[in-house]
C-alpha cells in the first residue's frame, strides 16, 4: 500500500509523457465544459455589466486553462529531455519572472482556491436546503481535483516569489471586482442571503491560495534540476 502511494506521488509517473498528456487532456476538456457552463453568465454579463467585466466572470475554468499551460510548459520539457536524451532542461527561461513562472503562479493561486470554494460552497448551499443534483456531485469531484493536482505538480514548477506577486495581484483584484460589480459566480439560493459571508471566505481562500504558491517557490527550488 506504502509503495503504490510513493508511486502515485512519484517524478516517474507524474512526469511520465503518457500521464502529461492525459492530464492535459482531461483539463483542457474541463476547461471548455467550465466555459460553457459560464455561457449565460458571461452573456448576462456582457450586455448588463459591461464587455470589461468578462473576463473576471469565469474563475473556475481559467484557473484550470492555467493549470492546462502549465501542463504543456512540462510536455515540452520532457520532449527536449527526450531530443538531448539527457536531464530534463526546462523551457521559460530563468530569470525573476517569466511568463511561465506567471501562469504556473496563477495556476497554484487560483486552483487551490477555487477547487476548495467550489467544493464547499455545494455542501454550504446544501445544509441550508438547497438539494445536490449529480451535476453537483461532479464538480465536488473535478474541483477537489483541481486543488490536488496544483498541489501535486507545484514542486516542479520555476516560479518565483515575484511571479506569485503577479499572481496575487489578479487574484486579489478578481476578488474585488466579483463582489464590487456583483460579477462572482451564481451560488446556491440560500447563499444569497449570506453573500457578504462568501465574500470573506473567497478572500481567505485567496490568501490560502497565496501561502501555498510562496511555499511552492521554496518546495520547487528543491526539485530543480
Amino acid at each position: 500500500m506504502i509503495d503504490r502511494i510513493s508511486w502515485a506521488w512519484s517524478r516517474s509517473l507524474l512526469l511520465a509523457p503518457w500521464f502529461l498528456h492525459a492530464l492535459l487532456l482531461v483539463n483542457v476538456l474541463g476547461t471548455l465544459y467550465g466555459y460553457e457552463w459560464y455561457r449565460g453568465q458571461l452573456v448576462r454579463t456582457w450586455n448588463e455589466y459591461g464587455e470589461w467585466l468578462v473576463p473576471f466572470v469565469p474563475d473556475s475554468p481559467t484557473a484550470s486553462l492555467f493549470f492546462s499551460i502549465t501542463i504543456w510548459y512540462l510536455i515540452c520539457d520532457a520532449s527536449r529531455a527526450n531530443r538531448a536524451q539527457g536531464a530534463l532542461r526546462p523551457t521559460g527561461g530563468g530569470g525573476p519572472i517569466s511568463w511561465r513562472g506567471v501562469w504556473e503562479a496563477l495556476a497554484v493561486i487560483t486552483q487551490v482556491k477555487y477547487g476548495i470554494w467550489a467544493v464547499t460552497i455545494i455542501f454550504w448551499g446544501a445544509s441550508q436546503g438547497d438539494a445536490i443534483a449529480w451535476q453537483e456531485w461532479m464538480l465536488v469531484v473535478s474541483h477537489s481535483a483541481m486543488a490536488i493536482e496544483a498541489l501535486l505538480y507545484m514542486r516542479f514548477y520555476r516560479f518565483t516569489a515575484l511571479a506569485v506577486v503577479v499572481g496575487a495581484v489578479w487574484t486579489l483584484t478578481n476578488d474585488v471586482i466579483d463582489y464590487t460589480f456583483g460579477v462572482f459566480p451564481y451560488l446556491p439560493s440560500p447563499l444569497y442571503d449570506n453573500v457578504g459571508e462568501v465574500q470573506l471566505f473567497t478572500v481567505s481562500l485567496s490568501a490560502l491560495g497565496i501561502a501555498c504558491a510562496f511555499l511552492g517557490v521554496r518546495i520547487a527550488a528543491k526539485y530543480r534540476v
